[in-house]
């Protein structure tokens, strides 16, 4: 199992912070913003290559990688990828954020979680397997950042869960997340019930109550309201013959 601890080197230099044209000229010239912070000191404004960049974000250890940082004419540190940035239609590096890191102070980070073997309900029972949690997060040394976590699924049946508390722990790992929360289990395949060709013709050949009838009732209903008011009438006249 690969560690973040790489033997490589990212050379950076020193740049101007301030105003969006300023980060244009950057990367106009080749390069992409970034800022290093951490282990007690001032943060800088660098810029770095941006193919190293991603040759680092895509290694196998990823963002955990830890590096060695070269500033031209300064500092040589270790260091971290944070967080970073894409333009979002055409998917380029715009920014990254750095941390330094002493190799002897313990780290929090994520941790990618490798579902491994075949689960038993897949096999033998038909389901399919989901899994609910794909990053761990522990607390290490640097050098002892593992790549990903492997997580033995191979016993799964139906009504099985693998919770965090379930991988595989080391005394060099402290597990920060939840120990209950699940990481995987097995499922079964849900089927769209699908009507038969004959109930749907029975369904659309079933008349409809007719409008007529509908109409009737309304309008014996309405006659029936409209006699009192049509005897009314005639009660009205009879006092005016009286007078």
């Amino acid at each position: 199992m690969a560690t973040t601890l790489e033997q490589n080197t990212l050379e950076a230099q020193p740049r101007e912070a301030g105003t969006k044209n300023q980060a244009r000229r950057v990367r106009r010239d080749g390069k992409i913003p970034a800022v290093i912070y951490g282990a007690g000191k001032e943060s800088l404004s660098i810029s770095v290559d941006p193919r190293h960049v991603t040759r680092i974000l895509n290694s196998e250890t990823g963002h955990n990688t830890i590096f060695d940082l070269a500033l031209n004419g300064g500092e040589r540190t270790k260091a971290m990828i944070v967080d970073w940035q894409y333009e979002p239609i055409k998917g380029h590096l715009l920014h990254i954020d750095l941390k330094r890191i002493a190799l002897d102070k313990v780290l929090k980070v994520s941790v990618p979680i490798l579902l491994k073997g075949d689960a038993a309900g897949v096999k033998q029972e038909g389901g399919i397997m989901e899994q609910m949690l794909r990053e761990v997060e522990i607390e290490c040394l640097p050098a002892d950042i593992p790549s990903h976590i492997d997580a033995d699924v191979a016993h799964l049946t139906f009504g099985m869960v693998l919770r965090v508390s379930d991988l595989p722990h080391s005394e060099k790992l402290k597990f920060i997340s939840d120990p209950n929360q699940p990481v995987a289990h097995v499922t079964s395949v849900k089927e769209e019930v699908v009507a038969a060709p004959e109930a749907v013709a029975a369904e659309a050949a079933a008349p409809a109550e007719p409008e007529v009838i509908k109409k009737g009732k309304q309008e014996a209903e309405g006659e029936e309201g409209a006699e009192p008011a049509a005897a009314a009438k005639p009660e009205k006249a009879e006092k005016k013959e009286k007078k």
